[in-house]
């Protein structure tokens, strides 16, 4: 009798809101595996001695529970899925043995045929969730999983020709890579991401993206948190024109628009005297998209003739602030502060004094076009201390001005 045998793997969907997800090491591995989970709604739980920045500001953000030290017997009693992502072979064994005593379906990260689960090779599209599994080949998994997505963008039918418009590559690519939610890069920016041999990614670009390079791409956390710990922007420069000048074709990977306060040009203008060309792409700023899905309008007709842009980076007075205050304050439309959580009660003083009336209205949006979204709606003369009271952190985009106070009818 002819006996079938098994496929590799069962390709299923798990529904992990809630549900108590172990996730072992923090490195690169849990960088690129943990937006995915927290997308999901999963209870995340991380254990490792250390990560990386872009790791540890989701648990300073509250989206993960992080315990700080080496994994110990009894780790994964309550889970309902298990993620061994340390570089330690052992370790990783002994997670999935741990794992399979207590029947727990575990990915091993360095030999995926070693777990009893493999993590598929995914890309959104429109509602669309669309995995590939290839039997312990992660590379033709992210190629499949990448041309199924462009077509799904495009429409195009593929040719399986290879397709380089000149001035791409090699070199750099500077994207812009919208406000945070991944479907708002733009069609070319998450091609020219999928052809990507490095990516320089900073912390505010879409983070779930990274989830979706094939295995064999480097990922450089620029690491960019403001107040926070920051790679210098000179540091950065020699990072994309290094690996330009080794023949990598470079994604630098920004949030939002790389010329709206993202200090893009500084990047292209490095290139371009190291002699490297860059492709800049893009992207949807944040001062417009964020109000926008938050229901508030930067512009309406009858209430706001102007809108202006300012960066939070400096307070007012300070020797380095290049904003004219007073000339804001006399203004009548709208005023859009990016980064600017943090000397909020300075940035209203400042128009107070020069004469834009206390009862203003303001509205915060923190997480802008991600699934933690929220607003927080408010007066120039009481921002400040409404801020504080609802516990209002970066990153979030302030807007001051009539048509803060608007809404669509309930």
């Amino acid at each position: 009798m002819m006996v079938a045998m098994p496929e590799d793997h069962y390709l299923v969907g798990l529904d992990l809101t809630g549900r108590r997800v172990v996730l072992v090491g923090g490195g690169s591995v849990a960088q690129r595996r943990l937006p995915r989970l927290i997308g999901a709604g999963a209870a995340v739980e991380l254990i490792s001695p250390h990560t990386t920045p872009a790791v540890s500001a989701m648990a300073d953000a509250g989206e993960l529970v992080w315990h700080r030290r080496r994994y110990t017997e009894g780790d994964l009693d309550g889970a309902w899925y298990a993620l061994a992502c340390t570089n330690d072979p052992q370790v990783n064994a002994e997670i999935c043995a741990d794992a399979e005593r207590r029947h727990i379906f575990c990915v091993r990260a360095d030999a995926g045929a070693d777990g009893t689960a493999v993590t598929a090779a995914t890309g959104r599209h429109e509602g669309l969730l669309v995995g590939v599994l290839s039997g312990g080949e992660p590379l033709r998994s992210a190629a499949v999983r990448d041309h199924i997505v462009e077509v799904l963008h495009t429409g195009a039918i593929p040719d399986g020709a290879e397709h380089t418009e000149v001035g791409e590559l090699p070199g750099v690519a500077l994207v812009g890579g919208g406000p945070g939610d991944p479907e708002l890069i733009t069609v070319k920016g998450r091609r020219l991401l999928a052809r990507a041999d490095v990516v320089v990614a900073d912390r505010l670009a879409p983070r779930e993206l990274l989830g979706e390079l094939r295995p064999d791409v480097e990922i450089v956390d620029a690491a960019k948190i403001p107040y926070g710990r920051a790679a210098s922007q000179e540091v950065i420069n020699a990072t994309l024109i290094e690996h330009a000048k080794a023949g990598k074709f470079v994604v630098r990977l920004k949030g939002g628009d790389p010329y709206v306060f993202g200090r893009g040009f500084e990047e292209v203008l490095a290139c371009a005297e190291a002699g490297v060309p860059v492709t800049v792409v893009p992207g949807i700023t944040s001062a417009f998209a964020v109000p926008a899905v938050a229901d508030v309008p930067v512009t309406h007709r009858g209430v706001a003739h102007e809108v202006v842009v300012v960066s939070g980076h400096v307070p007012p007075g300070h020797e380095a602030s290049l904003t004219d205050w007073a000339a804001l304050g006399r203004l009548r439309g709208t005023i859009v502060l990016m980064m600017g959580v943090e000397r909020l009660g300075q940035f209203a003083d400042a128009l107070l004094a020069a004469g834009r009336p206390g009862d203003t209205p303001v509205a915060i949006v923190q997480d802008g076009t991600m699934p933690a979204q929220r607003i927080t709606r408010s007066t120039l003369d009481s921002v400040a201390a409404d801020a504080k009271a609802a516990g209002v952190r970066p990153p979030a985009v302030t807007v001051i001005g009539p048509v803060a106070a608007l809404a669509q009818p309930s």
